[in-house]
């Protein structure tokens, strides 16, 4: 049996697990790749769906192989047999769990985004992963799961070795797994796409599980009385939001942009707000000196910038910049100015030359997304990242145009925006 992915592996271990929608239960998933698998596990049962963080501690030189994990609340498991197979001596373990635990606090704090985990006490949970060969992270998180006051817990994986029941002993009361092989060398060799799952994937995950539970945020139109103009913006903040991004349009559109707004729709799924901005009125859009006019753009952009930092909604995040077009010359002009310190930059198609000198000022990580067959823009690109002195990455998108209308084209695109601003979108210790 060979699963075509993750969202594949789910569905089907979904089928495994109807004897339990009568219980009510909560469906915990081991970040990263259990989340895509689980996800689709909450959806079957209607259950609500949390996660676990569990780092694995890789033997020196095979990190795929682990010799224990460690997890949230300070679990710990060590496979002793795995340690004496290849050789692993305690200061090497000792090594790997330093480095590990710090690995385990950041995600921890990136995907929990300070919201309080799914109450646990009292219920049945189903602790869902990609997968098990050695069992150790699947041991922490049952073992963490049973200390937050699981009633029974129930380890659901798409694929284990034939010996996994005697792996991990009596710390699940219930195991299930419709695919367990005599020969097992890997679980990604079971899956035609095992591709490492991204944070925005685990992210938009998590967000969509939690829509299904709980209301939607409402879109709050914002109207920003600039001295030279009243601009309009469509400010969407989701629960627990990571930061927010600034939309800066191109030429010849607006807030209401399809493809802006399927982009913005993306980011909201990552936990990442939006707003959609107009820099230009109803009266200025037909003066294309304006339309192409950066630093009054970048201006406006600046200034919506540093009240949208006063907003309730949005005090303390970090705030970003998606320019399309023309906007993404807008956008690099405004993250030069004074007070605006956006985290992170991303351009769809942009005209990031049209912000001249000051590329060289830009200090925000920045990404340049060109299609494969928009040559002349992908030239004007290359020139543009070679005077930015900021982090930054040119992707492109294979044969997509200007305006990313080819089939997945602009999924793409908002796939590599929301890791871009997820990577870079950091809170404070």
């Amino acid at each position: 049996m060979d699963y075509t992915d993750r969202r594949d592996a789910g569905r089907r271990l979904a089928a495994e697990l109807t004897h339990l929608l009568a219980d009510d239960p909560v469906v915990v998933a081991l970040p990263r790749g259990g989340v895509p698998v689980a996800a689709e596990v909450a959806r079957a049962l209607g259950a609500p769906l949390d996660i676990c963080v569990i780092r694995k501690l890789g033997v020196p030189g095979q990190p795929e192989l682990g010799m224990g994990a460690i997890g949230e609340d300070g679990a710990r498991v060590v496979n002793e047999r795995v340690m004496r197979d290849a050789g692993a001596t305690p200061a090497q373990l000792a090594e790997v769990e330093e480095q590990e635990r710090a690995e385990l606090a950041r995600r921890a704090r990136r995907y929990r985004r300070g919201r309080p985990g799914v109450q646990l006490r009292g219920r049945t949970v189903v602790v869902v992963d990609d997968g098990v060969a050695t069992g150790s992270t699947a041991l922490a998180a049952c073992r963490i799961v049973r200390a937050r006051g699981a009633a029974r817990v129930v380890l659901a994986v798409p694929v284990a070795p034939q010996d996994w029941a005697e792996r991990l002993g009596d710390d699940a009361d219930e195991l299930v797994c419709p695919f367990t092989p005599t020969r097992f060398w890997a679980i990604g060799q079971f899956y035609q796409d095992f591709e490492q799952t991204t944070d925005a994937e685990v992210l938009a995950c998590l967000a969509e599980a939690g829509e299904r539970h709980g209301a939607e945020p409402a879109v709050r139109e914002i109207v920003y009385a600039l001295p030279d103009a009243r601009l309009v913006g469509d400010l969407l903040v989701p629960h627990h939001p990571l930061g927010v991004v600034l939309f800066a349009h191109g030429s010849g559109s607006s807030r209401h942009s399809p493809r802006n707004r399927a982009v913005a729709a993306s980011l909201n799924r990552a936990g990442l707000g939006t707003l959609l901005l107009d820099l230009l009125t109803t009266a200025e859009e037909p003066d294309r000196g304006k339309v192409f006019d950066p630093p009054l753009l970048g201006a406006r952009l600046a200034e919506v910038t540093r009240r949208l930092r006063a907003d309730p909604a949005c005090t303390g995040l970090p705030v970003g910049y998606f320019g399309a077009s023309t906007g993404a010359a807008a956008a690099l002009w405004a993250a030069a100015e004074p007070g605006t310190e956006p985290a992170a930059i991303v351009s769809r198609g942009g005209r990031p030359d049209l912000a001249g000198p000051r590329l060289a000022e830009v200090t925000a990580p920045t990404l340049l997304i060109v299609g494969g067959a928009d040559s002349g823009v992908l030239e004007l690109n290359r020139l543009a990242r070679a005077e930015l002195r900021a982090e930054s990455a040119l992707l492109v998108v294979p044969a997509a145009g200007h305006l990313f209308e080819e089939p997945g084209a602009l999924a793409a695109v908002a796939r590599l925006a929301a890791e871009w601003f997820t990577r870079h979108f950091t809170f404070e210790d």
